[in-house]
């Protein structure tokens, strides 16, 4: 993906005046009104007896634009990630997937993990389908490992995609597909806290072993590190990592996935001035490692996936990789925009390729029908709580946007 006209569109220029004022006043806050109202939702969906007059009727009132005949409560649910047998595979207690969008991993007897939004059985893993809403992307959004977890992660890869919903029909999506690529963007330990579970050796050559959680009759998985490079203008550690189950004797059983570890991005905040050069450079590294099958010559696919979803975690999997999601997005939605030979300008705004049921929220104010960034971080939210978590990190999207239409750092 790369953006070299230093034109700002007039969408993103009058996001930007006035010292950032209507992305404070009017963006953070109308977004923010949204995801209180979907959390009322998800806390309704939890509840064993009816809601209060009163919070029943704030939820109500927020949910003004309702649209058809979608149960917001329903629509909202979190139900799965709350039953006692999953309950201890959250990394955080307030933060959990859609029971709609979760990913469900295999369909693996012994692992309770219910039923997923379309009768989908399956180990149930912290995980969301996200699909970008201007570059039109699949991805899976989720927490990074705990140690009860790193075998449902590794078999997110392992296995062959599931089928997304329906609702996520993406016009990218490939069959049959696999992981290739996962971005993390939160060190293993931050701050004197685990902020992730080690799931791969950090010496190349070694092997390690990944055991499944008790409720699981999956086989152990070997899991070894090929090689490892630092690349310092992205400001990342590279890795590719083969994995194959212990009970395999047949080496071709092994499905090698690059692991890509951003640096500078630190919880709770957003990269330094400085550093948001190379979060550009990131990005664009990540799509390219993606597109990349060139290592996949003697892949069992007949057809390899040219772009399959990536897998990508920060720590609680929802603001740095909401974030991220959301720059890659509209960077992909405009260098689509530019490559079209009858446009010479990135000026044009792109638009959805292809819609989203409407959500029981209705459309955003009408000041935000023409604000790419604010429309994207919504729909976000409406595949994943909590998605672009802070309001830093949406002024961030707004800032390396701006540095790559006006050409620093090429992406």
């Amino acid at each position: 993906m790369t953006t070299t006209s230093s034109s700002i569109p007039a969408w993103l220029s009058r996001a930007l005046a006035n010292d950032s004022r209507f992305i404070s006043e009017t963006v953070c806050s109308a977004l923010s009104e949204r995801e209180y109202a979907r959390d009322h939702m998800r806390t309704r969906s939890l509840a064993t007896e009816p809601q209060s007059t009163s919070l029943l009727a704030r939820s109500q009132q927020a949910l003004t634009s309702a649209l058809g005949k979608i149960d917001p409560v329903a629509h909202y649910s979190i139900t799965i990630a709350h039953h006692p047998d999953n309950v201890v595979a959250n990394r955080y207690s307030n933060i959990h997937p859609y029971d709609r969008t979760r990913v469900v991993v295999g369909d693996l007897k012994g692992s309770h993990c219910s039923v997923g939004a379309e009768g989908s059985k399956g180990r149930y893993f912290n995980a969301s389908w996200v699909r970008e809403l201007y570059g039109g992307k699949l991805w899976i959004a989720t927490q990074a490992p705990l140690p009860r977890t790193a075998h449902v992660f590794l078999s997110a890869i392992v296995q062959p995609i599931s089928t997304p919903p329906a609702s996520l029909n993406s016009p990218h999506m490939h069959s049959p597909s696999r992981v290739r690529t996962i971005v993390q963007l939160t060190p293993n330990m931050e701050r004197g806290r685990r902020k992730a579970h080690i799931y791969f050796p950090s010496t190349p050559g070694q092997s390690m072993v990944s055991n499944p959680d008790p409720t699981s009759d999956a086989p152990a998985l070997k899991v070894t590190l090929i090689e490892r490079k630092r690349i310092n203008e992205a400001c990342c550690v590279q890795s590719k990592v083969s994995i194959v189950p212990v009970t395999s004797t047949n080496p071709q059983d092994a499905v090698v996935f690059t692991h890509l570890l951003y640096a500078a991005w630190p919880d709770h905040g957003v990269p330094e001035d400085e550093d948001q050069a190379t979060l550009l450079a990131f990005v664009r590294l990540v799509d390219c490692v993606n597109r990349d099958t060139s290592a996949l010559v003697s892949s069992p696919e007949p057809k390899p996936d040219p772009d399959p979803p990536i897998m990508v975690n920060c720590s609680a999997g929802i603001g740095r990789t909401g974030s991220f999601i959301a720059i890659s997005s509209l960077l992909r939605a405009y260098h689509l925009l530019s490559s079209n030979p009858s446009l010479d300008t990135l000026t044009p705004s792109p638009q959805p390729l292809s819609s989203f049921p409407a959500p029981p929220l209705g459309t955003l104010p009408k000041e935000l029908q023409e604000d790419l960034i604010a429309q994207e971080i919504d729909s976000l939210r409406e595949q994943r709580p909590g998605m672009v978590q802070r309001d830093e990190q949406i002024h961030l999207i707004y800032d390396i946007l701006k540095q790559a239409f006006e050409g620093r750092g090429a992406v």
